[in-house]
């Protein structure tokens, strides 16, 4: 047997540049490079390897966790059919990608993290920046990664590679098992040389199945769909991973079956087709809501059900409303007691439509359908006009980006207000051109997701739409797409604090308590004093952008031209009317209101809630 004597570090970088993946009959290679920053767990290591091997890119970050945003964003759009690593140093590099292992193995996204960890010698400990425990020498920071990871590992020596790399890749390209696989990596084994077999850095091709429904199953989901008479489809982020979007517009096309999209699922139909009755649950339209309050067979594909998406499990009140769900997750197959189609959503789809080929709604629902669709457009374009004075209202900022997109272009998103009123609102042409990160709501996602999207393709303009809050968290990612020259249009939306947790105080009876960026007030001790003079066109200035200030809609139009005929990264900052709201639309969350106050309001939405609480639904 051939050997390579180099370190582990070396290793793992050459192991990692000879993985690709197949699906379909097409391969790429699967990872892309390396983000990340150096220290003292992993600059002898990693970044040595690096160094010497320049065929593997490496991206200097700003910050650990936005690194990992990046490298979830990328994968989100390459259909988690491409990758990157992310490396830090031990600690406080190493935990803060914590949030973003978090947010990848939520989302199902594959990401591998390699923290530098403490020696494994352990002669020198305690060490810089290492946790101690009277109880076990066996333990790290590294070690709160368990929890948030599909797949984890401590490397003590360097032979341990030649099992450990194998598994994470196994993980990695599994379309049910993946998510974030961290490998944890003691700073002198990364150092340390072995005789490695020549046979781990073979060109390797994964393959990504396409998962069969099981043939009895599949008879009895037919059987469901013929005799419904008001069946829902809910789309989900299955559909666009398993890039099914022309199977289930040829599957509604044929039967009329109406579409309502999740968060994740937004884009599998283009927003004008006659079936796609746009957003569904507690950020819905009040087409789509309307159609899943009565409908008698929910098909649920590639969804795991969260609350906003079952509107806390109020949105399906027929009582006789049954289920069939399409995963290729066995887990999420079998919620709400659904018949479980385990199975890829392009396979169970492009089957379906050949067993249906009779199956139609009737003209009464379809006529429901269509009347409900015109009727929420005209909402849109109500929103999208209001005219709102002085300060726009956040749906004319949303439909002036809308406008000024092109159909291909994407729009990135992540936390506060926007998510639920860009679900509402979004009109999406093609797939892959919504990226909302609302597994884990992320702030601090939306900047450095929007440059792995830019990254995966960088013939779309990509706009990330941040409010102040947001932004105010991790806006240092603006120097790595200045560095690297990658192009993204920010949006920030300036409404003085955290409009969305403040609108929800509100309807709990808190009235926005603690969610306003104001200066304290020395008379009432309160955070109730004047706006925080933050400027934060300058403060983007400063990093890098260009930056444009919008006081008015007619200016804000103007500013996102000038942004897509700049060819560097541009923020435009323009204030909004806080308390101008998207409305609800038949829809619900739960969200706990103080069983006991002094408040009156407070006891007023307590009451309120009890009553909201009874529509829950247990499906057995």
């Amino acid at each position: 047997m051939a050997i390579i004597r180099m370190t582990a570090a070396q290793a793992i970088i050459k192991f990692l540049k000879n993985q690709y993946v197949r699906r379909d009959g097409k391969e790429n290679q699967f990872f892309a490079g390396m983000l990340g920053i150096f220290g003292h767990g992993n600059v002898a290591g990693i970044g040595q390897a690096l160094q010497q091997d320049p065929d593997f890119p490496y991206i200097l970050v700003r910050n650990e966790q936005a690194g990992v945003h990046l490298a979830c964003g990328f994968t989100k759009m390459k259909n988690r059919l491409q990758t990157f690593a992310c490396t830090s140093s031990i600690g406080p590099g190493a935990t803060n990608m914590i949030t973003g292992a978090a947010l990848a193995t939520i989302n199902r996204l594959p990401v591998l993290l390699l923290p530098g960890d403490i020696f494994a010698r352990r002669n020198v400990a305690p060490v810089l920046q290492q946790l101690e425990s009277p109880a076990t020498q066996d333990i790290s920071v590294n070690d709160a990664f368990k929890p948030v990871s599909r797949y984890w590992d401590r490397i003590y020596r360097p032979e341990q590679l030649i099992t450990a790399l194998p598994e994470v890749m196994r993980v990695l390209t599994s379309p049910t098992e993946t998510g974030a696989v961290t490998l944890a990596l003691p700073q002198d084994v990364q150092a340390e040389a072995f005789d490695f077999p020549e046979e781990l850095f073979a060109h390797r091709v994964w393959h990504i199945p396409r998962l069969q429904p099981d043939h009895f199953l599949f008879s009895e989901a037919v059987e469901a769909i013929r005799s419904s008479k008001r069946p829902l489809i809910i789309a989900g982020g299955g559909v666009l991973y398993s890039e099914a979007t022309e199977a289930l517009g040829q599957f509604v096309s044929r039967t009329g079956i109406p579409v309502g999209e999740t968060q994740a699922g937004k884009g599998s139909l283009p927003y004008n087709h006659p079936q796609n009755l746009g957003a569904v649950g507690a950020t819905g339209t009040l087409a789509a809501n309307r159609i899943a309050r009565d409908a008698d067979l929910i098909i649920g594909i590639g969804t795991r059900y969260s609350d906003f998406t079952t509107a806390s499990k109020t949105a399906f009140q027929n009582p006789d409303v049954r289920f069939i769900n399409i995963n290729v997750a066995e887990f999420d197959s079998f919620k709400h007691s659904a018949l479980p189609l385990t199975a890829d959503a392009q396979a169970a789809l492009t089957q379906l439509t050949d067993a249906l080929h009779e199956y139609k709604v009737d003209t009464e629902y379809q006529s429901r359908i269509s009347n409900l669709k015109a009727e929420w457009e005209q909402e849109v374009d109500r929103l999208f006009r209001l005219n709102n004075q002085p300060l726009p209202a956040q749906s004319e900022v949303i439909g002036a980006i809308w406008e000024s997109a092109q159909p291909k272009d994407v729009l990135v998103s992540a936390a506060g207000s926007h998510p639920g009123d860009l679900h509402k609102l979004w009109r999406t042409h093609q797939p892959n051109t919504y990226h909302l990160e609302y597994g884990y709501s992320c702030m601090g996602y939306e900047i450095p997701g929007a440059m792995g999207v830019k990254m995966a393709d960088p013939s779309r303009e990509v706009y990330a739409f941040v409010g102040d809050g947001t932004y105010l968290m991790m806006p240092s990612e603006i120097v790595t797409a200045v560095q690297e020259g990658i192009k993204i249009i920010i949006v920030l939306v300036n409404n003085h604090g955290f409009a969305s947790i403040g609108g929800l105080s509100q309807s709990l009876g808190s009235s926005g308590f603690g969610t306003r960026f104001r200066l304290r007030d020395s008379k009432s001790g309160q955070l109730d004093g004047e706006y925080l003079p933050v400027d934060f066109a300058a403060n983007a200035s400063s990093l890098g952008a260009h930056t444009i200030t919008a006081c008015t809609i007619d200016q804000f139009r103007q500013a996102l031209q000038e942004a897509r005929d700049t060819p560097k990264t541009t923020v435009i900052v323009v204030e909004t009317e806080r308390e101008v709201r998207v409305p609800g639309y038949d829809s619900w969350w739960d969200v706990a209101v103080a069983e006991t106050s002094t408040i009156d309001s407070v006891k007023q939405a307590r009451e309120d809630y009890e009553k909201a609480r009874k529509k829950e639904r247990y499906f057995l």
